[in-house]
């Protein structure tokens, strides 16, 4: 009998809400994070990669030996890797240069092979050029399989069915507003079809970074792996893909995440800490939910000790004065972080 059902019913586990409170200009608001780097390969994309794999086993059975190959940034390979090194497959990651070297040693620690494309694709990132090797590699071997995470539509059908479910329960009938980051959408149009089904009055934010093509805007430099794109999302078409966009400057999203670590001990990646400056954004322009905002907090910030928290890292991209002064900035503004709660969980801290 096939194991790859049993192993993937087994990667999908709940993740826990973590409350906090956020201050800035004087005012005060309800926010938490749903920690999903408390998932199995810790990230979000645990529950996208199970996804995916499902839907590849059903189309065609995943046997011992499947070379299964993916474009990723980071966090979907990681999550691909240890469930089909548990099924006996083989993952082939294709990845480029912003893959935190961090990430890349855990791919192959898990048995992934990997291919890094150094080619930029003109659209600010590397994620055409990315999909173009994968298509060179599907063609000179045919028996290899790709989910395809950026046109599946498994990958938002698992989270219309988890993680949407498990934010209106954990969250109850204070949810106001969830924020989203966006890379493929697949994230963001699982849990807006759920809340529009079941919580309706549940507002589904979409965070993106400046400088992507995920949503809307222009094409630009962007640093922080695992938010934005190269091209627009084939999840986020229609008018109920989302309730409106928020995009925020990576430098001050990075800023955010060295803040919350300050004031929290508590470590998150950069696409984390997008979605929590979203709401500081909203509280600037007194758009922020009366109630409680949730922030889907994609992974931890272990993966980025030697970027999105090193000051050699910033020095190297250019943008340590730009931390420096957004910094300055935002505490003149009052911005803290404090827990709102008494807390139980391990969290992961620098």
């Amino acid at each position: 009998m096939s194991r790859v059902r049993p192993v993937l019913d087994r990667a999908l586990g709940r993740t826990p809400l973590l409350h906090l409170t956020v201050a800035h200009r004087g005012r005060a608001r309800w926010l938490a994070l749903k920690l999903e780097g408390h998932g199995p390969s810790g990230s979000v994309k645990d529950r996208s990669a199970v996804g995916l794999l499902r839907a590849l086993h059903d189309e065609q059975p995943l046997t011992p030996g499947t070379v299964v190959v993916e474009s990723t940034s980071g966090n979907l390979g990681l999550a691909l890797a240890r469930l089909l090194r548990d099924v006996d497959c083989t993952f082939l990651a294709v990845v480029d240069l912003k893959t935190p070297l961090i990430t890349r040693r855990m791919l192959e620690a898990d048995g992934a092979r990997i291919v890094v494309v150094d080619e930029p694709d003109g659209q600010g990132g590397y994620l055409l050029s990315r999909l173009r090797t994968v298509r060179e590699l599907l063609a000179q071997n045919p028996g290899y399989r790709w989910p395809n995470q950026y046109e599946n539509w498994a990958a938002p059908e698992v989270h219309r069915t988890t993680t949407g479910p498990e934010i209106t329960e954990e969250a109850g009938a204070e949810l106001d507003a969830v924020y989203v980051p966006v890379s493929t959408g697949g994230t963001l149009s699982g849990i807006a079809s759920h809340l529009r089904e079941h919580r309706p009055d549940v507002a589904p934010v979409a965070v993106d970074v400046r400088g992507s093509l995920a949503v809307a805007g222009s094409a630009g430099r962007r640093l922080i792996p695992g938010i934005g794109a190269s091209r627009p999302s084939a999840f986020l078409k229609g008018a109920d893909s989302y309730d409106r966009l928020v995009q925020v400057d990576d430098v001050e999203a990075i800023t955010v995440c060295r803040i919350i670590a300050e004031d929290l001990g508590l470590a998150l990646g950069g696409s984390s800490g997008c979605a929590v400056r979203a709401v500081v954004a909203d509280l600037e322009n007194d758009r922020a939910p009366r109630g409680l905002s949730v922030c889907v907090a994609a992974d931890g910030g272990g993966k980025y000790r030697d970027t999105l928290y090193s000051d050699d890292w910033a020095n190297e991209q250019g943008i340590a004065e730009g931390i420096a002064a957004t910094t300055e900035q935002l505490r003149r503004e009052g911005l803290f972080f404090s827990w709102r709660e008494p807390h139980h969980l391990e969290h992961q801290r620098l």
